[in-house]
Order: structure tokens, then C-alpha cells, then sequence
């Protein structure tokens, strides 16, 4: 019987539910809060996010997704900072977390949060009317040369945000005066998207699972792709920035945040589960659809992305004009 023990230790060691055990766990509901309205993108993959962590039973008590619109994500992060130190709360954040602080839109910033992941990242498009008189993206690049106020662009929720980053990040690289460009908010990435179709703004900047639906429709087509290198399937034709000659590559990621003062042995526990959830076939099939990335960072590696990014973009809205910080 003694030699057998050392066989069962290590049974046990492997089973991950037995590791969560020795630590902390989830004693009562966790709540996964969106800071966008029903049917976005953050939206739908909290929503995934969910069903994987409850489908796999990675959490053994319910998970419930409440969303809280509002201030490009604050509304949200407003809630749970209202439960510092509590494991069972946490928001689907993207780059507004880092952006809204430096345009003043907001007092916390990632520094009010604990960072738990990034889980995927996607990459911005600029799209026109199937009809637009606009050719290509060299054209377009160049118009703005011109005149940087040439042509307007629509990007969804608050100015400052992923997609306009990310599109201003492009036009610097072109040697744009990046505080004369003419961004039209939105309420959402779909809006404009509408707006574009109807040459109500001369283009617009999005996400690849915002444009995707309209391009498909033959509304909407694509000039150029923010990504490192070209995508697939709809966007195998169309040329990243860097093939156009400008050094611009931006990712939108979309990653956790919890309130503060979480302990270690709760981040530890979420490191676990998503580290597992990332792996999931529901989730890696999700990420394919949307000609995402999976891009995992756990709680370490997030906190040293949001802290080299959030002084890569107040560089970028010095030069724009947005930075209040």
C-alpha cells in the first residue's frame, strides 16, 4: 500500500479540478459583465466564454452575463470596481480600458483593475461602398495626403477607441497629420457600417466580425487589412497596411479584467480555467469564424501588454489631440 501512494498523488495532481481545490474556487455565482449592448462582439464572446466555462465545468457554480453599456465600457467597470477583492466578478475589457483614462473619459485605468487575460485579438479594416468613387487604398492614403480632412470615417461607440486607434495608427505611418482627420462616432460599429453603405461618411473603420456580414452582402468592400500579414477567405485579396508601404500593424484584443485586490490564489484559479478555455474546440472554431487570433496572455503577461500599450496610444492622441493625461 505505501509504494501505491505515490501513484495516487499523482493522479490527483493531474486532475484540474483537484488543483483549483487546493486553492480558492468560486463559492457562489460568477457574473461576466459586457460593457456593450446584446449582440456586439464583447457580447458575444462573454457569451461563449460562459457556456465553455460552464459546458466544461471549469466553475462548478453558475455563471450569469449582465450587460452594462455605457461610456465605451466604464459603465461596466464602474460595477465592479463597487466589489474589490471579489473573484466572482469580472468584464470582457478592450482597449478603452487603456484609452478612455488618457482622453479623460474616465478616472480608472487599467491600474484599477486586476489584469486576468488577453484571449484573442482581431485586426481593423477600412471599408467603402461597393459604389464609392474611392478605388483603392493607395488612393484613398492619398487623398488624405492632400488634404488630411478630405474624407470622413466612421468608427463605432467613442472617439479614441480600438478602431480609431487603429486607423490613425495607419495614416501616421503615411505621414498624415493625424489631428486633422475627420472620425464620425457612432454608436455602435454596425451603425457605421450603415452609414458607409449609405454614403452618409465616405468610409469606415472596423473590426473584421463588424464588416464581415456586409461584405458578404456586397454592400460594403474592403481597402485594406490592419493585420501583420493578409487573412483569408473574404480578405485573402485585400493588402495589409504594411504591404501598402506603411508600417502600421494594430491588434484589437479582447481580454479579462477583475476588480482590484483580487489574491493570488484567485487570479491563479482563472489562469487555470482560461489557460483551458482557450484550448476548447467551441472557442478555437468561434475564433476561426471571426478570422481571430488566439493570442492567449495569462494575468502576467496582460498586465505587461496594458502597460506597454497604454503608453503606445497616449503617444498616438498627443499627436491626435485627444490626450488629457
Amino acid at each position: 500500500m505505501r509504494g501505491a501512494l505515490p501513484l495516487i498523488a499523482g493522479v490527483l495532481a493531474a486532475c484540474p479540478m483537484f488543483g483549483y481545490a487546493q486553492g480558492w474556487k468560486p463559492e457562489k455565482p460568477v457574473e461576466i459583465i459586457i460593457g456593450t449592448s446584446p449582440g456586439g462582439p464583447q457580447d458575444r464572446q462573454g457569451r461563449l466564454l460562459q457556456r465553455v466555462l460552464q459546458a466544461r465545468k471549469l466553475v462548478e457554480q453558475p455563471v450569469t452575463v449582465v450587460n452594462k453599456p455605457g461610456g465605451g465600457g466604464a459603465v461596466g467597470l464602474v460595477y465592479i470596481a463597487q466589489h474589490p477583492g471579489d473573484g466572482h466578478f469580472m468584464q470582457i475589457v478592450a482597449q478603452s480600458l487603456l484609452s478612455n483614462h488618457i482622453t479623460g473619459r474616465s478616472k480608472m485605468t487599467y491600474t484599477d483593475f486586476t489584469p486576468l487575460a488577453i484571449l484573442a485579438v482581431e485586426y481593423v479594416t477600412l471599408v467603402v461602398r461597393v459604389d464609392s468613387p474611392v478605388k483603392d487604398a493607395r488612393e484613398f492614403v492619398d487623398r488624405l495626403r492632400k488634404d488630411p480632412s478630405a474624407l470622413t470615417v466612421a468608427i463605432g461607440t467613442v472617439a479614441g477607441n480600438a478602431t480609431h486607434s487603429s486607423f490613425a495608427h495607419a495614416m501616421r505611418a503615411a505621414g498624415i497629420d493625424v489631428k486633422r482627420l475627420r472620425a464620425v462616432v457612432f454608436n455602435s460599429g454596425s451603425e457605421g457600417m450603415v452609414a458607409a453603405i449609405g454614403g452618409h461618411v465616405d468610409a469606415a473603420a472596423g473590426s473584421v466580425s463588424t464588416v464581415l456580414p456586409q461584405v458578404r452582402a456586397g454592400k460594403l468592400r474592403v481597402l485594406a487589412f490592419g493585420a501583420p500579414a493578409r487573412g483569408a477567405g473574404d480578405l485573402a485579396s485585400v493588402p495589409t497596411w504594411r504591404e501598402l508601404g506603411l508600417d502600421s500593424a494594430v491588434d484589437l484584443w479582447r481580454g479579462l479584467a477583475g476588480p482590484a485586490g483580487m489574491t493570488p490564489a484567485q487570479v491563479a484559479f482563472w489562469d487555470a480555467a482560461l489557460a483551458r478555455v482557450v484550448k476548447d474546440a467551441d472557442w478555437v472554431e468561434y475564433l476561426d469564424r471571426y478570422m481571430m487570433v488566439n493570442s492567449y496572455r495569462n494575468s502576467v503577461d496582460t498586465l505587461k501588454h496594458w502597460q506597454a500599450e497604454y503608453k503606445d496610444v497616449k503617444s498616438l492622441f498627443v499627436e491626435m489631440g485627444l490626450a488629457k493625461q
